[in-house]
């Protein structure tokens, strides 16, 4: 489509992601060089916060790719990427500890872990349709086509929304079970709680953007409808 004064807004949102990208990065990157002091690599320290937490039911895998970790309930597997996995540096065991920690969550039955699972379905409709809509609608001019395509992209902002207090939770239990344990101490567990804030603005970062691309589909039909 044409160039117009809304696309700053998606300038914005891609700006933003951009500096909390390279925010994680940058942090990763240099608690990465900083070794736990018990010299455990993060995926032995993945399965001692499972014990600990009484599941043995969850399996701990390697994943390619970088800061790919994530933990699938469906599966009951937590994956660890290439950079954390066999990995004794602080980051390392911080982001295994986060992923620990979704598994926790999933384990004592955390009711908004419950709640974005549910709305995963919902989600992904959003996100595959709501450009299409808004698009036709904009271009046949059938209005209402459009503004169904933006209250579908709604259901996009709603689950990003959801995701932020199980983001901020898990890396608090994560927090807690390194020190409780002494996994981390000191200045180790300073420098696993930096990355974990770091890992968190990204999704604040992803929330902002998206809504920012809402404000941006909003004029624009607005916009549309007023032309008419």
């Amino acid at each position: 489509m044409y160039w117009d004064t809304t696309y700053y807004l998606v300038l914005l949102g891609i700006a933003l992601c951009a500096m909390a990208s390279w925010n994680v990065s940058r942090t990763f990157k240099k608690f990465s060089g900083i070794t736990n002091g018990r010299g455990l690599p993060a995926q032995e320290v993945a399965a001692l916060i499972l014990q600990r937490a009484g599941i043995y039911d969850v399996k701990i895998d390697r994943v390619k790719g970088s800061l790919t970790d994530h933990y699938s309930p469906g599966e009951k597997t937590l994956r660890l990427s290439d950079h954390v996995y066999g990995s004794t540096s602080v980051a390392a065991v911080g982001v295994a500890a986060h992923e620990c920690g979704h598994a926790i969550q999933h384990h004592v039955g955390y009711a908004p872990l419950k709640l974005r699972s549910a709305s995963v379905p919902i989600a992904n409709i959003g996100s595959r349709l709501y450009w299409p809509m808004i698009l036709l609608g904009l271009i046949l001019g059938y209005i209402r086509l459009a503004q169904a395509g933006v209250i579908l992209f709604g259901f996009v902002i709603v689950f990003q929304l959801i995701t932020l207090p199980v983001e901020f939770n898990a890396s608090r239990r994560a927090l807690r079970i390194l020190s409780d344990n002494n996994l981390l101490v000191g200045s180790e567990l300073s420098g696993a709680e930096k990355v974990l804030r770091a890992a968190a603005l990204t999704y604040v970062a992803s929330l902002f953007s998206s809504i920012l691309q809402m404000l941006r589909l909003i004029l624009l039909t607005r916009r549309s409808n007023s032309q008419r």
